[in-house]
């Protein structure tokens, strides 16, 4: 079957293009073609002047759809969450564990590896190997230092599953990094209390990315400028960020971007409302804990490709990068953040106002 996308401002993930067409056939991306050279066999879609970008992609997120994962790690709970994030805008999440005992973390990884999602691109575990100074909204009872034969049991079991683990340079050895490494987990620093020279250690070690930048981790100071420093100075390292304006101050947002460039990657770090073991409450634009410490974003990934755009400065089509390229090649997946003739489909489309019109996912209409 032929499809042809016309009217819109195609955002490839390498440049805009405003005067072709793009055709797909049976969801595969086949050809640019002259919006005047159409097939008269071909379905034709006109999306009347929206946005047409590699699909979106959240690497750090817990709940959706009403579900708060960790809550209830099941099926339904996997499906509402995926649902609920794919009509929002976004095509591709990792769902996202805070610090928890390992048997829930055992049940998430069974639930997960058991019942594949294409908009479900793995775990993200984030702890329980972390700073207990840097715990934030995590549950210190849980927090530990890693042992290699836990790890590794946790990995055998996952089967691939966990594609990224955040934990603490300052209390693992390196050894723990090159197993998962060797493993293909992604390893990124957060919830750390490391000095400048502790995290550049890490990052020597292999660690690749930074879990949101500035949140829970040793600030950036004259004197020792910890954790964001080092993440600043690896120059293969990338660092996720939330773009709220509430966990970081859009200034700090924009020069961490001209600092890191393609490095810096949009995360949304929302959560849903619960009465489990981490009790969010909505208070307007952001979650907190009964005790008002911040514990989650309340955006999708559009809103926060506006706010970066609105309040950062930064451009639209590099706003969409940060989104869906830059945490794809991290990922990687680097096909999933370009619109790239042969693959199949990843796009998100969404109009003037940033409001999701429609999702493909693997070459399929979602939403």
């Amino acid at each position: 079957m032929l499809t042809v996308l016309t009217n819109g401002t195609f955002f490839t993930g390498k440049g805009i293009i405003k005067d072709k067409a793009l055709l797909l056939e049976n969801g595969i991306i086949k050809a640019w073609v002259d919006p005047v050279n159409i097939s008269t066999e071909a379905r034709v879609i006109n999306h009347e002047g929206h946005y047409i970008v590699p699909g979106l992609l959240d690497l750090q997120i817990y709940g959706g759809g009403g579900h708060l994962f960790s809550d209830d790690p099941s099926f339904a709970a996997l499906t509402a969450m995926a649902t609920g994030l794919v009509r929002s805008g976004t095509t591709g999440f990792l769902i996202t564990l805070a610090t928890n005992s390992i048997e829930l973390f055992e049940k998430a990884i069974d639930v997960v590896r058991d019942n594949p999602h294409p908009a479900v691109l793995g775990l993200h575990l984030e702890g329980p190997y972390i700073n207990p100074i840097k715990k934030g909204a995590h549950i210190e009872q849980y927090i530990k230092r890693p042992e290699r034969k836990e790890v590794a049991a946790l990995l055998k079991r996952a089967e691939g599953v966990v594609k990224m683990i955040t934990l603490a340079p300052e209390m693992c050895d390196p050894e723990i990094i090159r197993l998962l490494l060797d493993n293909g987990v992604i390893v990124s620093a957060g919830h750390s209390n490391a000095t400048y020279k502790e995290a550049e250690a890490g990052y020597r070690n292999g660690i690749q990315t930074t879990t949101h930048l500035f949140n829970a981790m040793s600030p950036f100071h004259h004197r020792d400028t910890g954790l964001p420093g080092a993440a600043y100075q690896a120059d293969m390292a990338y660092a996720s960020i939330i773009p709220d304006g509430i966990h970081v101050d859009f200034a700090a947002l924009a020069i961490s971007k001209k600092v890191m460039g393609d490095r810096l990657f949009l995360i949304t770090d929302a959560v849903e409302s619960s009465t489990g073991a981490y009790p969010h409450v909505r208070q307007k634009d952001r979650y907190t804990l009964p005790d008002g410490t911040l514990s989650g974003s309340a955006i999708t990934l559009l809103q926060g490709i506006h706010n970066c755009v609105q309040y950062a400065n930064i451009p639209l089509d590099e706003a969409v990068r940060m989104a869906s390229t830059y945490p794809a090649r991290l990922l990687g997946v680097p096909e999933r953040g370009e619109i790239t003739i042969g693959q199949k489909a990843d796009l998100t489309i969404f109009d003037e106002a940033f409001e999701p019109q429609h999702v493909y996912i693997d070459g399929v209409v979602y939403a």
